[in-house]
């Protein structure tokens, strides 16, 4: 795997936190995504994070019938090592509606565990919406094939 200069210096910081917390039992990943990409770009990725063996939280599988969803989703960011944003148009269209995609998004940006994935869209069109994510670095499906991406959030959390 080639990472460049870049990708190290924004992903060493959520590393370290991984590390810290390689001894608590938590899912690898929380995937932060718009409603409408559940059954596309956020599944795909999903399924290719669990494909390598990443323990993801999603919800899609992770809340039931007749569950509270808020209440699983604050359980979900909790108990996640790390948070991925997968930004897509549709998440840039969902944020300013301030739902739970944005509600999500404000507990992952209060840590240090965050990494956007720019997909479909770009970071000038992020930054439009939320300054403050487009701040973090990221890796985009622009430069790499999401297989790609997946691999480096793999290994990002492999232990």
């Amino acid at each position: 795997m080639t990472y460049t200069p870049a990708e190290v210096r924004a992903l060493t910081p959520v590393r370290e936190n991984v590390e810290k917390q390689a001894s608590l039992d938590l899912r690898d990943v929380f995937l932060c995504h718009a409603w409408d990409d559940r059954q596309g770009a956020a599944k795909e990725l999903h399924d290719l994070l669990e494909s390598r063996g990443v323990r993801v939280w999603f919800s899609e599988k992770d809340v039931g019938l007749g569950v509270p969803l808020l209440r699983a989703i604050d359980k979900g960011l909790a108990n996640s090592r790390i948070g991925i944003v997968l930004v897509t148009p549709a998440l840039l269209r969902r944020l300013p509606t301030e739902g739970i995609a944005d509600k999500e998004l404000s507990a992952l940006l209060a840590g240090e565990r965050l990494v956007p994935v720019v997909h479909q869209t770009t970071y000038e069109a992020l930054r439009e919406v939320s300054p403050l994510l487009a701040s973090r670095s990221g890796l985009s499906t622009a430069e790499e094939p999401m297989a790609d991406v997946a691999a480096k959030l793999a290994e990002l959390v492999a232990l």
